[in-house]
């Protein structure tokens, strides 16, 4: 006999009409195939290993797969409270040896924790691993515990760009606090060659033939992809083939004030009112002095953000995918509008924004798989202005700023003021810049008095 199935309030999906417990939240974004996967990492020290571990556990949480790094060297700075020198990676430094193969096992107790209690999908094992005996401990903990382990090898062997990743990471990090530069640099170089002499590259060709895994090769100059397993493992491939690390910037702004904003109607297709013109013009100003080479300018398809990218007298490309959120049936309404005509859905969405999807229309959730190939291209860019609206700059800002689903839809993005995004070491810098156009303010603020424990379906 067919199920009877009810749809859920807030997502608007069909679920079983029965006794059975929801779905976990995590169960609405992408699934893997059958178990959890094990990330683990492989290199030299200051090949990028923490920098790609970081930026894909960023990119895949924000398409909703829970992700989680377990960064080897925080375990040892924690069981080894005071940093000596190079002496400590030596391979004939027994007791040292014994210690990071602790600090290893700890870790790796701890992404089983993650994802067989935690409902964590996907774990990052973020060291050196560049022996086939540590690898291979790591496959046998995958094996027992029946995870899916997946390789990411980062080589380089540009002495200018391992000296630069020294430089701008390393010497920063709690082993050197107390220590110059100089120093700092050498001890450093003496740990490369520490693990130098014993390291085992994977070999896709021969001995690690049946391994899924990708080599990274001097940043992303070539690539070498070998068993990718499941759908998951093929966005990895596809997002880690997608960045770089060329210095840049990203400016992220809304369209000009609207007459719709003044009227506070949400969605809908108006123009800009005339402050929203003037926002246009102080915008083309704002671009022309920071001087920026081959800026690319994106828009979304609807009118006001034409209007705005058109005072700016340079090409700029339209995305569909960058259209605002679509509120269904209560697109061009007020909020007012909303509580009074269909005040249980006023009341869902304030109850949960990010999984709320309108009646005919879009969650922030759907939203970001939307923008999910804008994603992909700004990371292929170099400076990028994205001129968009509200819901929209919310997620993109929530991926580079590295935001929660929770966080995201009460992100403030407000008119007439540009956000400047520059990339650093394992983050983003933001800048918030105020064109000085006085325009109405659209922000509403989360509910004070919600129960976020308390969760209507």
């Amino acid at each position: 006999m067919p199920m009877e199935l009810t749809q859920s309030r807030i997502q608007k999906i069909w679920l079983p009409n029965d006794n059975r417990p929801a779905l976990p939240r995590r169960s609405c974004g992408p699934q893997l195939a059958n178990s959890p996967t094990v990330i683990v990492m492989v290199g030299l020290p200051a090949r990028g290993k923490t920098y790609i571990s970081k930026k894909l556990t960023r990119y895949l949480n924000w398409i909703g797969v829970p992700t989680k790094v377990f960064n080897v060297g925080e375990y040892r700075r924690e069981a080894v409270k005071h940093y000596s020198s190079y002496d400590f990676f030596r391979p004939d430094n027994e007791e040292a040896m014994k210690v990071r193969r602790q600090c290893a096992l700890a870790a790796l107790r701890d992404v089983k924790l993650y994802l067989t209690e935690e409902a964590g999908q996907i774990a990052v094992f973020d060291a050196t691993n560049t022996t086939r005996e540590r690898r291979g401990m790591i496959l046998n903990f995958a094996k027992e515990n029946g995870f899916k382990v997946f390789f990411i090898e980062s080589v380089c062997n540009d002495p200018t760009v391992v000296a630069t990743n020294v430089m701008e990471v390393k010497l920063s990090s709690p082993d050197y606090r107390d220590c110059n530069s100089t120093d700092a640099m050498e001890d450093f170089m003496k740990r490369i060659n520490c693990y130098q002499a014993s390291y085992q590259p994977l070999d896709p060709d021969d001995y690690d033939r049946e391994l899924s895994l990708i080599k990274v090769i001097d940043v992303g100059r070539r690539f070498l992809v070998n068993r990718v397993q499941d759908h998951i493992q093929s966005r990895i491939v596809y997002y880690l083939m997608n960045i770089h690390v060329q210095p840049r910037t990203i400016y992220l702004c809304r369209h000009g004030e609207s007459e719709f904003n003044l009227k506070g109607k949400i969605g809908g297709d108006s123009g800009l009112s005339n402050r929203g013109k003037k926002f246009a013009v102080a915008l083309n100003k704002f671009v022309e002095e920071q001087n920026l080479k081959d800026l690319k300018v994106w828009t979304s398809q609807l009118k006001r953000t034409i209007q705005t990218a058109e005072a700016l007298q340079l090409p700029y490309e339209q995305w569909k995918a960058l259209n605002e959120i679509d509120a269904g049936v209560c697109e061009e309404m007020t909020y007012e509008d909303i509580r009074e005509q269909h005040p249980e859905e006023f009341a869902l969405r304030d109850q949960d924004k990010y999984y709320y999807r309108y009646p005919s229309g879009e969650s922030y959730q759907d939203l970001v798989q939307r923008l999910e190939p804008v994603i992909m291209e700004l990371e292929r860019q170099e400076n990028v202005l994205v001129i968009c609206h509200q819901a929209v700059m919310r997620c993109l800002l929530a991926y580079f700023l590295d935001k929660s689903a929770d966080e995201m839809p009460y992100l403030k993005c407000p008119l007439h003021t540009v956000l400047k995004l520059t990339p650093v070491a394992y983050g983003c810098r933001v800048e918030s810049i105020s064109l000085n156009i006085e325009a109405v303010n659209t922000h509403r603020e989360r509910p004070e008095n919600m129960n976020n424990s308390q969760k209507p379906l």
